[in-house]
């Protein structure tokens, strides 16, 4: 279990890290399917999206107005450095809008990560936000979709395979070539390596702006 202090640290160290370097280095781990299908793009806020994954599941399930206290029950267990992870078949509605925005955020929570809709972007946006989902609609979600648990192991649509799956405590990261998921049991193992790359590429860059060709930088540093 990593203490407070050491996911703060894994956390700052993944808002340098483009998810292309990780979506490599996860292929040469052995895990090639941990990318999140293309759909899956920001929609608020102008920041990365990482952060360790708090699951919420809910599903369509007619029912009256008043609201639905599943979801601020689950909304109310976020805590620093998470990103809310928010799975169903909902379809054509939003799961949040602006009220839960404010409410996850003042939780210290980073960001959302939605295999669905929401809603009130200029709203959220003005929260400085982050949210990374599949689409946005004006439909709410009370009456429709309901959550039916959180803190539980959950299923997103993938990239390369039809489901990603989605465990409490996983690390997600996103920017603006998509979004995908480091398992916690090899997140530490995936920041270094996707490290080492990262300041491979900054060397070619350098090497590039100072007259090697693009031969020349290949031959050096091979591939990235």
């Amino acid at each position: 279990m990593l203490d407070k202090e050491v996911k703060k640290s894994i956390r700052e160290r993944f808002l340098k890290i483009d998810t292309s370097n990780v979506a490599d280095v996860l292929d040469e781990m052995g895990y090639p399917d941990q990318g999140l299908q293309s759909g899956f793009q920001r929609q608020t806020g102008t920041e990365r999206l990482a952060g360790w994954a708090y699951t919420i599941r809910g599903q369509m399930t007619p029912y009256g107005f008043g609201g639905d206290a599943e979801k601020m029950k689950a909304c109310a267990g976020l805590s620093e450095g998470d990103v809310s992870v928010w799975s169903g078949d909902g379809d054509g509605i939003c799961y949040f809008g602006e009220l839960i925005s404010i409410g996850m955020k003042e939780k210290g929570s980073v960001g959302a990560l939605v295999d669905g809709g929401l809603r009130d972007t200029s709203w959220i946006n003005a929260l400085g936000f982050t949210v990374f989902g599949r689409f946005r609609t004006p439909v709410q979600s009370i009456s429709r979709w309901k959550v039916n648990a959180w803190n539980v192991p959950v299923f997103l649509t993938g990239a390369t395979g039809r489901r990603v799956a989605v465990e409490p405590g996983d690390f997600i990261l996103g920017d603006d070539d998509g979004a995908l998921v480091i398992p916690q049991a090899i997140v530490q193992e995936v920041l270094e390596k996707s490290e080492v790359l990262t300041q491979q590429e900054i060397d070619i860059r350098d090497s590039l702006s100072k007259g090697m060709s693009l031969a020349e930088a290949l031959q050096k540093y091979g591939h990235v």
